[in-house]
Protein backbone atom coordinates (compact mmCIF):
# COMPACT_ATOMS: atom_id res chain seq x y z
CA UNK A 1 0.00 0.00 0.00
CA UNK A 2 1.63 3.13 -1.24
CA UNK A 3 1.34 5.96 1.34
CA UNK A 4 -2.27 8.56 1.35
CA UNK A 5 0.53 11.16 0.48
CA UNK A 6 2.75 9.24 -1.86
CA UNK A 7 4.97 12.68 -3.24
CA UNK A 8 2.55 15.11 -1.88
CA UNK A 9 5.43 17.78 -1.19
CA UNK A 10 6.73 17.07 -4.61
CA UNK A 11 2.55 17.70 -6.18
CA UNK A 12 1.85 20.58 -3.76
CA UNK A 13 5.26 22.44 -4.35
CA UNK A 14 5.97 21.38 -8.04
CA UNK A 15 3.26 18.94 -10.34
CA UNK A 16 -0.02 20.25 -8.14
CA UNK A 17 -1.83 17.18 -9.06
CA UNK A 18 -4.40 16.11 -6.71
CA UNK A 19 -4.29 12.50 -5.22
CA UNK A 20 -7.94 11.88 -5.44
CA UNK A 21 -9.30 14.53 -8.67
CA UNK A 22 -12.17 16.54 -7.54
CA UNK A 23 -12.57 18.09 -10.70
CA UNK A 24 -14.24 16.94 -14.07
CA UNK A 25 -14.69 18.15 -17.68
CA UNK A 26 -17.09 17.48 -19.86
CA UNK A 27 -16.30 16.10 -23.64
CA UNK A 28 -17.59 19.96 -24.42
CA UNK A 29 -14.38 20.88 -22.18
CA UNK A 30 -16.68 22.56 -20.07
CA UNK A 31 -16.49 22.49 -16.44
CA UNK A 32 -18.69 20.19 -14.54
CA UNK A 33 -19.29 19.15 -10.69
CA UNK A 34 -19.26 16.40 -8.48
CA UNK A 35 -23.18 16.74 -8.22
CA UNK A 36 -23.63 16.92 -11.94
CA UNK A 37 -25.90 15.10 -13.65
CA UNK A 38 -25.58 17.13 -17.17
CA UNK A 39 -23.77 19.57 -18.80
CA UNK A 40 -25.35 23.00 -18.48
CA UNK A 41 -23.68 23.63 -21.74
CA UNK A 42 -23.79 21.22 -24.05
CA UNK A 43 -26.35 18.80 -22.57
CA UNK A 44 -24.52 15.97 -21.93
CA UNK A 45 -25.60 13.47 -19.84
CA UNK A 46 -23.07 12.92 -16.63
CA UNK A 47 -22.58 9.89 -13.99
CA UNK A 48 -20.37 9.21 -11.14
CA UNK A 49 -18.53 6.05 -11.46
CA UNK A 50 -17.97 4.67 -8.17
CA UNK A 51 -14.89 1.96 -9.10
CA UNK A 52 -13.37 5.09 -11.01
CA UNK A 53 -14.17 7.88 -8.47
CA UNK A 54 -14.71 9.92 -11.41
CA UNK A 55 -17.70 11.75 -13.10
CA UNK A 56 -17.43 11.31 -16.34
CA UNK A 57 -20.03 12.38 -20.09
CA UNK A 58 -22.38 9.39 -21.38
CA UNK A 59 -23.46 8.06 -24.11
CA UNK A 60 -26.52 5.82 -24.42
CA UNK A 61 -26.15 2.41 -24.69
CA UNK A 62 -27.57 -0.42 -26.28
CA UNK A 63 -30.51 -1.16 -24.48
CA UNK A 64 -32.87 1.26 -22.87
CA UNK A 65 -31.47 2.93 -19.56
CA UNK A 66 -28.18 2.02 -19.83
CA UNK A 67 -25.09 4.36 -20.33
CA UNK A 68 -21.59 3.83 -21.62
CA UNK A 69 -18.59 6.18 -20.09
CA UNK A 70 -16.46 8.33 -22.38
CA UNK A 71 -13.33 6.19 -22.19
CA UNK A 72 -14.33 3.29 -22.48
CA UNK A 73 -13.89 2.86 -26.32
CA UNK A 74 -14.48 -0.66 -26.58
CA UNK A 75 -18.05 -0.15 -25.04
CA UNK A 76 -17.22 -3.27 -22.85
CA UNK A 77 -18.99 -1.84 -19.83
CA UNK A 78 -22.47 -0.24 -19.53
CA UNK A 79 -24.46 1.03 -16.42
CA UNK A 80 -27.61 2.20 -15.56
CA UNK A 81 -28.81 5.29 -13.39
CA UNK A 82 -28.86 4.60 -9.93
CA UNK A 83 -32.64 3.90 -8.57
CA UNK A 84 -32.49 7.53 -6.36
CA UNK A 85 -31.89 9.23 -9.22
CA UNK A 86 -35.07 10.33 -9.93
CA UNK A 87 -36.95 11.31 -6.17
CA UNK A 88 -33.04 12.11 -4.43
CA UNK A 89 -31.07 13.73 -7.86
CA UNK A 90 -28.01 11.24 -7.19
CA UNK A 91 -26.19 11.10 -9.96
CA UNK A 92 -24.02 7.92 -9.33
CA UNK A 93 -24.00 5.05 -11.49
CA UNK A 94 -24.72 1.27 -10.96
CA UNK A 95 -23.03 -1.56 -13.23
CA UNK A 96 -25.43 -3.26 -15.32
CA UNK A 97 -24.82 -6.44 -14.15
CA UNK A 98 -25.15 -5.48 -10.72
CA UNK A 99 -28.42 -6.90 -9.36
CA UNK A 100 -28.83 -3.67 -6.95
CA UNK A 101 -31.49 -1.14 -7.80
CA UNK A 102 -29.06 1.60 -5.96
CA UNK A 103 -25.87 2.85 -5.88
CA UNK A 104 -22.10 2.15 -3.31
CA UNK A 105 -23.66 5.28 -1.19
CA UNK A 106 -27.92 4.82 -1.67
CA UNK A 107 -27.71 1.60 -0.45
CA UNK A 108 -25.83 2.20 2.60
CA UNK A 109 -30.16 3.85 3.94
CA UNK A 110 -31.79 1.07 6.21
CA UNK A 111 -34.71 4.59 6.28
CA UNK A 112 -35.14 7.70 4.33
CA UNK A 113 -36.69 10.59 5.34
CA UNK A 114 -40.70 10.45 5.64
CA UNK A 115 -41.37 12.05 1.93
CA UNK A 116 -45.45 12.70 2.80
CA UNK A 117 -43.89 15.56 5.32
CA UNK A 118 -43.83 18.83 4.04
CA UNK A 119 -40.02 19.67 2.67
CA UNK A 120 -38.68 16.31 3.36
CA UNK A 121 -37.80 15.61 -0.27
CA UNK A 122 -35.62 18.77 -0.58
CA UNK A 123 -34.12 18.15 2.67
CA UNK A 124 -33.53 14.48 1.57
CA UNK A 125 -31.76 15.03 -1.30
CA UNK A 126 -29.49 17.96 0.43
CA UNK A 127 -28.85 14.98 2.86
CA UNK A 128 -27.54 12.39 0.20
CA UNK A 129 -25.64 15.15 -1.45
CA UNK A 130 -23.38 15.38 1.47
CA UNK A 131 -23.30 11.38 2.16
CA UNK A 132 -22.52 10.97 -1.83
CA UNK A 133 -19.40 13.21 -1.02
CA UNK A 134 -18.52 10.87 1.92
CA UNK A 135 -18.77 8.12 0.45
CA UNK A 136 -16.92 9.17 -1.82
CA UNK A 137 -14.07 9.99 -0.19
CA UNK A 138 -13.93 6.49 2.08
CA UNK A 139 -13.36 4.79 -1.27
CA UNK A 140 -10.43 7.22 -2.36
CA UNK A 141 -8.81 6.31 1.06
CA UNK A 142 -9.17 2.88 0.11
CA UNK A 143 -11.57 2.34 3.26
CA UNK A 144 -14.68 -0.61 4.31
CA UNK A 145 -17.55 0.75 2.80
CA UNK A 146 -20.41 -2.13 2.83
CA UNK A 147 -23.92 -1.95 3.29
CA UNK A 148 -24.63 -3.57 6.66
CA UNK A 149 -28.70 -3.23 5.23
CA UNK A 150 -27.66 -5.80 2.07
CA UNK A 151 -24.12 -6.66 1.68
CA UNK A 152 -22.34 -7.20 5.39
CA UNK A 153 -24.91 -7.53 8.18
CA UNK A 154 -22.28 -7.82 10.74
CA UNK A 155 -19.83 -5.53 9.86
CA UNK A 156 -21.35 -3.10 7.23
CA UNK A 157 -22.52 -0.05 7.99
CA UNK A 158 -26.01 1.83 7.27
CA UNK A 159 -28.14 5.22 7.93
CA UNK A 160 -31.10 6.25 9.41
CA UNK A 161 -32.04 9.48 7.83
CA UNK A 162 -34.72 10.78 9.62
CA UNK A 163 -37.39 13.50 10.98
CA UNK A 164 -39.63 13.81 13.77
CA UNK A 165 -43.07 13.37 13.39
CA UNK A 166 -45.23 16.57 14.27
CA UNK A 167 -45.35 16.92 18.17
CA UNK A 168 -42.87 14.12 18.24
CA UNK A 169 -39.46 13.81 19.97
CA UNK A 170 -36.79 15.31 18.21
CA UNK A 171 -33.98 12.29 16.22
CA UNK A 172 -30.77 12.49 18.09
CA UNK A 173 -28.02 12.32 15.37
CA UNK A 174 -25.25 10.16 17.05
CA UNK A 175 -24.06 6.31 16.29
CA UNK A 176 -24.47 2.59 17.13
CA UNK A 177 -23.03 -0.57 16.12
CA UNK A 178 -22.62 0.57 12.46
CA UNK A 179 -25.63 2.20 12.27
CA UNK A 180 -25.72 6.53 11.87
CA UNK A 181 -29.02 8.30 12.46
CA UNK A 182 -28.66 11.51 11.08
CA UNK A 183 -31.35 14.35 12.02
CA UNK A 184 -32.79 15.19 8.49
CA UNK A 185 -34.13 18.49 9.70
CA UNK A 186 -30.26 19.76 10.04
CA UNK A 187 -30.57 20.10 5.92
CA UNK A 188 -31.95 23.47 6.87
CA UNK A 189 -29.48 25.81 6.95
CA UNK A 190 -31.64 28.06 9.27
CA UNK A 191 -32.38 25.20 11.73
CA UNK A 192 -28.39 23.83 11.04
CA UNK A 193 -27.19 28.08 12.03
CA UNK A 194 -29.93 28.00 14.94
CA UNK A 195 -28.04 24.73 16.35
CA UNK A 196 -25.05 25.68 15.70
CA UNK A 197 -25.20 29.20 17.55
CA UNK A 198 -27.26 27.40 20.88
CA UNK A 199 -24.04 25.33 21.16
CA UNK A 200 -21.49 28.12 20.33
CA UNK A 201 -19.91 25.88 17.89
CA UNK A 202 -17.55 27.78 15.50
CA UNK A 203 -18.53 24.73 12.56
CA UNK A 204 -21.59 22.75 11.75
CA UNK A 205 -22.28 21.23 8.45
CA UNK A 206 -24.31 17.80 7.14
CA UNK A 207 -20.67 16.77 5.75
CA UNK A 208 -19.29 17.52 8.97
CA UNK A 209 -22.00 15.48 10.88
CA UNK A 210 -21.37 12.18 8.07
CA UNK A 211 -17.53 12.69 9.01
CA UNK A 212 -17.94 12.90 12.91
CA UNK A 213 -20.68 10.01 13.14
CA UNK A 214 -18.57 7.69 10.38
CA UNK A 215 -15.13 8.38 12.58
CA UNK A 216 -17.28 6.39 15.44
CA UNK A 217 -17.87 3.45 13.12
CA UNK A 218 -14.33 3.34 11.76
CA UNK A 219 -12.95 3.16 15.41
CA UNK A 220 -14.41 0.23 16.29
CA UNK A 221 -13.89 -1.34 13.09
CA UNK A 222 -9.97 -0.50 12.75
CA UNK A 223 -9.13 0.26 16.44
CA UNK A 224 -11.57 -1.65 19.10
CA UNK A 225 -9.66 -4.96 20.50
CA UNK A 226 -6.46 -4.03 18.00
CA UNK A 227 -2.71 -3.42 18.78
CA UNK A 228 -3.52 0.32 17.90
CA UNK A 229 -5.85 0.60 21.14
CA UNK A 230 -2.88 0.96 23.38
CA UNK A 231 -1.39 3.86 21.31
CA UNK A 232 -4.82 5.34 21.11
CA UNK A 233 -5.50 5.71 25.16
CA UNK A 234 -2.42 7.19 25.30
CA UNK A 235 -2.94 9.83 22.79
CA UNK A 236 -6.96 10.89 23.01
CA UNK A 237 -7.37 8.89 26.59
CA UNK A 238 -8.95 5.98 28.13
CA UNK A 239 -11.73 5.56 26.35
CA UNK A 240 -13.48 3.24 29.37
CA UNK A 241 -14.75 6.32 31.33
CA UNK A 242 -18.24 6.75 31.74
CA UNK A 243 -19.64 8.00 28.47
CA UNK A 244 -22.91 9.39 29.55
CA UNK A 245 -21.78 11.11 32.44
CA UNK A 246 -18.43 12.53 30.51
CA UNK A 247 -21.63 13.56 28.34
CA UNK A 248 -23.60 15.15 30.89
CA UNK A 249 -20.80 16.96 32.48
CA UNK A 250 -20.09 18.54 29.24
CA UNK A 251 -23.22 20.00 28.88
CA UNK A 252 -23.97 20.92 32.52
CA UNK A 253 -20.33 22.47 32.64
CA UNK A 254 -18.91 23.12 29.59
CA UNK A 255 -16.25 22.05 27.61
CA UNK A 256 -12.77 21.85 30.29
CA UNK A 257 -10.87 25.53 29.63
CA UNK A 258 -7.81 23.78 28.36
CA UNK A 259 -9.37 22.22 25.65
CA UNK A 260 -8.03 24.27 22.73
CA UNK A 261 -4.12 23.31 24.10
CA UNK A 262 -5.25 19.54 23.24
CA UNK A 263 -8.06 18.99 21.09
CA UNK A 264 -9.48 20.37 17.33
CA UNK A 265 -12.70 21.32 19.43
CA UNK A 266 -14.10 21.82 22.65
CA UNK A 267 -17.12 19.13 22.04
CA UNK A 268 -13.86 16.74 21.34
CA UNK A 269 -12.76 17.58 25.11
CA UNK A 270 -15.96 15.32 26.09
CA UNK A 271 -14.71 11.80 25.75
CA UNK A 272 -11.91 10.02 24.06
CA UNK A 273 -14.30 8.55 21.77
CA UNK A 274 -15.89 11.77 20.58
CA UNK A 275 -12.08 13.57 20.38
CA UNK A 276 -11.64 10.58 18.46
CA UNK A 277 -14.17 11.22 16.29
CA UNK A 278 -13.58 15.05 16.03
CA UNK A 279 -10.35 14.06 14.69
CA UNK A 280 -11.10 11.71 12.35
CA UNK A 281 -13.30 14.39 10.94
CA UNK A 282 -11.05 16.94 10.76
CA UNK A 283 -8.08 14.41 8.80
CA UNK A 284 -10.90 13.81 6.25
CA UNK A 285 -11.77 17.70 5.85
CA UNK A 286 -8.56 18.60 5.39
CA UNK A 287 -7.57 15.85 2.74
CA UNK A 288 -10.45 16.40 0.62
CA UNK A 289 -9.79 19.91 0.86
CA UNK A 290 -6.65 20.03 -0.25
CA UNK A 291 -7.77 17.85 -2.76
CA UNK A 292 -10.20 19.55 -4.63
CA UNK A 293 -7.48 22.83 -4.13
CA UNK A 294 -4.89 20.73 -5.81
CA UNK A 295 -7.49 19.68 -8.41
CA UNK A 296 -7.63 22.88 -9.63
CA UNK A 297 -4.49 23.85 -9.95
CA UNK A 298 -4.35 25.85 -6.21
CA UNK A 299 -0.14 26.95 -5.98
CA UNK A 300 1.06 26.31 -2.09
CA UNK A 301 3.94 28.33 -3.78
CA UNK A 302 2.04 31.85 -4.24
CA UNK A 303 1.58 31.48 -0.20
CA UNK A 304 3.99 33.86 1.47
CA UNK A 305 3.54 33.22 5.04
CA UNK A 306 5.75 32.81 7.95
CA UNK A 307 4.65 30.25 10.53
CA UNK A 308 6.57 27.56 13.30
CA UNK A 309 5.99 24.67 11.30
CA UNK A 310 5.55 21.09 12.89
CA UNK A 311 7.86 18.64 13.65
CA UNK A 312 8.45 14.87 13.78
CA UNK A 313 9.20 15.38 17.54
CA UNK A 314 5.50 16.95 17.79
CA UNK A 315 3.89 13.59 16.43
CA UNK A 316 6.34 11.32 18.03
CA UNK A 317 7.98 10.03 14.72
CA UNK A 318 11.11 9.32 13.45
CA UNK A 319 11.98 10.74 10.20
CA UNK A 320 10.21 8.16 7.81
CA UNK A 321 9.60 9.25 4.31
CA UNK A 322 5.50 9.46 5.49
CA UNK A 323 5.80 11.08 8.43
CA UNK A 324 7.83 13.84 6.30
CA UNK A 325 5.09 14.08 3.44
CA UNK A 326 2.63 14.37 6.63
CA UNK A 327 4.37 17.12 8.24
CA UNK A 328 4.20 18.77 4.81
CA UNK A 329 0.85 18.10 3.97
CA UNK A 330 -0.08 19.66 7.63
CA UNK A 331 2.18 22.97 6.56
CA UNK A 332 0.84 23.43 3.19
CA UNK A 333 -2.69 22.91 4.98
CA UNK A 334 -1.83 25.50 7.52
CA UNK A 335 -0.82 28.01 4.53
CA UNK A 336 -3.91 27.25 2.82
CA UNK A 337 -6.75 28.05 5.10
CA UNK A 338 -4.71 30.79 6.33
CA UNK A 339 -5.18 32.61 3.32
CA UNK A 340 -9.31 31.13 2.60
CA UNK A 341 -9.78 33.07 5.75
CA UNK A 342 -8.82 36.27 4.31
CA UNK A 343 -10.55 35.03 1.57
CA UNK A 344 -13.69 35.16 3.25
CA UNK A 345 -12.77 38.17 5.57
CA UNK A 346 -12.60 39.94 2.03
CA UNK A 347 -16.47 39.14 1.13
CA UNK A 348 -17.17 40.11 5.10
CA UNK A 349 -17.82 36.56 5.92
CA UNK A 350 -17.01 34.33 8.89
CA UNK A 351 -13.38 32.38 8.28
CA UNK A 352 -13.63 29.64 5.97
CA UNK A 353 -11.31 27.54 9.01
CA UNK A 354 -12.04 28.84 12.70
CA UNK A 355 -9.66 26.52 13.82
CA UNK A 356 -5.95 26.37 15.36
CA UNK A 357 -4.21 23.65 15.22
CA UNK A 358 -2.25 22.47 18.23
CA UNK A 359 1.05 20.54 18.42
CA UNK A 360 -1.04 17.49 20.04
CA UNK A 361 -3.70 17.77 17.93
CA UNK A 362 -1.28 17.14 14.95
CA UNK A 363 0.25 14.25 16.76
CA UNK A 364 -3.74 12.77 17.15
CA UNK A 365 -4.11 13.27 13.06
CA UNK A 366 -1.38 11.82 12.28
CA UNK A 367 -2.34 8.74 14.25
CA UNK A 368 -5.75 8.84 12.58
CA UNK A 369 -3.38 9.16 8.93
CA UNK A 370 -1.46 5.77 9.89
CA UNK A 371 -4.93 3.83 10.72
CA UNK A 372 -6.37 4.67 7.27
CA UNK A 373 -2.99 3.81 5.31
CA UNK A 374 -2.85 0.57 7.61
CA UNK A 375 -6.58 -0.15 6.74
CA UNK A 376 -6.41 0.29 2.99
Amino acid sequence: MRSLFEGLDRIWRKNKQPTTLRSYRCRCARAVFFRNSECLACHTQLGFVPGTLRLSPLSAGREAGTWYVDGDANRQASYRRCGNFAVAGCNWLVASGDTAALCTACRLNRTIPDLSLPDSGALWRTIELAKRRLVSQLLALGLPVRSRVSEDPERGLMFDLLRAAPGGPPVMTGHESGLITINVEEADDARREQIRTAMHEPYRTMLGHFRHEVGHYYWDRLVRGTPWQKEFRGLFGDETIDYAAALQRHYDCGPDPSWPLRCVSAYASTHPWEDWAETWAHYLHMVDTMDTALSFGIDGDDVELSSEPFTLADIGADSSVDARRFLEFVHAWVDLTAVLNELSRSMGQPDFYPFVLARPVVAKLYFVHRIIAAAT
